[in-house]
């Protein structure tokens, strides 16, 4: 049976599944982009720019095709599928319109010459992409890259392989030379040896601290750069002057959006002791209004899981959690469905000894803390290995910012829940991974910075 398969989470049912490749189809794949790369050294970026633009048009001509296919696949609220789409278009925009300015050589002063510094492709770079956001998590890599001039060869999540090949055809289809993006379907062993693979230059990963650590360690052996987007147990921090509107609007889907399996959702609600119970019954009435249903309809706002394994994991953390003195102020009632749908649930009185206080909970599930003041809040923030996001509710914003400059994490949003887009720099800190994604930053994960310098005046 192949370990690739597509299997719908609404009804469990599995409707596509694919083979690992052989050997030879991945020889072929790496030469084909290998031999990409060599072509694009020798164009200008301004080409890529106008194809990737004719990309962004392929997404947005296949927009309902795509977002279906991510629903059927993962579960997602067809609603916020075609968000992703949306998102992904204006960030192959974003890079059509902005990169190649960010490639234009940079000058440097010194007395040593007329000196400047190239910015130039480095290779093939090999993605390893996971399954909450199919196509999102896959163009933060492509769309910088393809401008670049780096070739990518994905790897995606086993249970989204339908997407992946989906991907794969539109972006072939939009005009992308063969061998822009190839899609593999490559067991861990084969995984490991495209790694080696002198062919390719760089890994991109997003997925678990595991996962990662396992890629990171590969890719180092190999001396292949790398970056990795791996777990987040992200703080939400609430003060006292946090405006109760603004609150409510924030919290309205800081752990239910894609149903809480975003690496920087807000899984640890820390609140001042005097806006404690009101954060409890927003939460309580949020998570009270959901309606479980099929993610394709319009109606349904409580998806299911991605998957039977993810609900039964999740199931076993809460388990945990209560069996070390964690209290459930509130779960969803029972669900009458043969789909993976996870009861939302809030749970309080989680101390340091609770062998889920360090673990991130990839689903609807609120965590929520009682802290006597900011020091204590801020504290409690940074007690945690991993550092990818966080949030910080308050009226004074420019108290919220003295705040956000004391935590310990990748990325601060004041007075709202995770945020992302092309112009700006997404990565963590800790066990949450290093390298950015997106921005100038992240276009610039596998560029190589040559330094050419004239130093005729200096010997004459």
């Amino acid at each position: 049976m192949s370990k690739y398969q597509s299997i719908n989470p609404y009804n469990n049912e599995t409707f596509a599944s694919f083979d690992n490749p052989t050997s030879e189809q991945i020889d072929e794949a790496i030469n084909l982009a290998h031999m990409l790369y060599k072509k694009w050294r020798h164009e200008k970026p301004e080409t890529r720019a106008e194809e990737l633009k004719e990309i962004a048009d392929g997404l947005r001509q296949h927009e309902d095709e795509m977002a279906k296919m991510m629903t059927l696949e993962m579960g997602k609220l067809l609603s916020e599928a075609k968000e992703e789409v949306e998102l992904c278009i204006s960030i192959c925009e974003y890079y059509a319109e902005n990169g190649v300015k960010m490639l234009e050589p940079q000058p440097l002063k010194t007395n040593l010459g007329d000196a400047y510094y190239l910015k130039q492709a480095t290779g093939v770079v090999l993605a390893c992409e996971p399954w909450n956001f199919p196509l999102y998590q896959v163009i933060r890599v492509f769309a910088p890259n393809f401008i670049v001039g780096n070739p990518i060869i994905l790897k995606h999540a086993h249970n989204v392989p339908s997407s992946a090949k989906l991907i794969e055809t539109i972006i072939k289809r939009s005009g992308a030379p063969e061998g822009s993006l190839i899609n593999l379907y490559p067991s861990y062993d084969q995984l490991a040896d495209i790694i080696r693979d002198p062919r390719i230059q760089g890994v991109a990963l997003t997925g678990s601290e595991r996962g990662g650590s396992a890629v990171a360690e590969e890719a180092g052996k190999n001396l292949k750069k790398s970056t990795m987007e791996l777990g987040g147990n992200d703080p939400f921090i609430v003060l006292e002057d946090a405006d109760p509107e603004v609150l409510k609007n924030v919290l309205r889907d800081a752990r239910t959006y894609n149903n809480g399996q975003v690496c920087t959702s807000s899984k640890r609600i820390i609140v001042l002791k005097n806006r404690y119970n009101e954060v409890l019954h927003d939460l309580k009435n949020i998570f009270d209004s959901l309606k479980p249903g099929d993610p394709l309809q319009a109606e349904t706002t409580l998806a299911p899981m991605n998957s039977e394994n993810a609900k039964e994991k999740l199931e076993k953390q809460v388990q945990e959690a209560i069996d070390h003195g964690a209290k459930v102020f509130y779960q969803y009632p029972e669900i009458n469905s043969k789909g993976s749908f996870f009861r939302p649930l809030i749970l309080t009185d989680v101390d340091k000894n609770n062998p889920i206080f360090n673990k991130e909970m990839f689903g609807p599930v609120a965590v929520v803390y009682s802290v006597n003041d900011e020091d204590e809040a801020i504290e409690l923030a940074n007690d945690s290995s991993y550092g990818l996001g966080s949030s910080v509710i308050s009226s004074d914003i420019k108290h919220a910012q003295e705040v956000a400059s004391q935590i310990e994490t990748g990325m601060t949003v004041i007075n709202g829940r995770w945020i992302t887009a092309g112009e700006l720099p997404f990565g963590g800190v800790k066990n949450s991974g290093y390298g950015r994604e997106l921005s100038e930053l992240g276009m610039m994960a596998f560029v190589n910075d040559h330094l050419v310098i004239d130093t005729t005046k200096n010997n004459q």
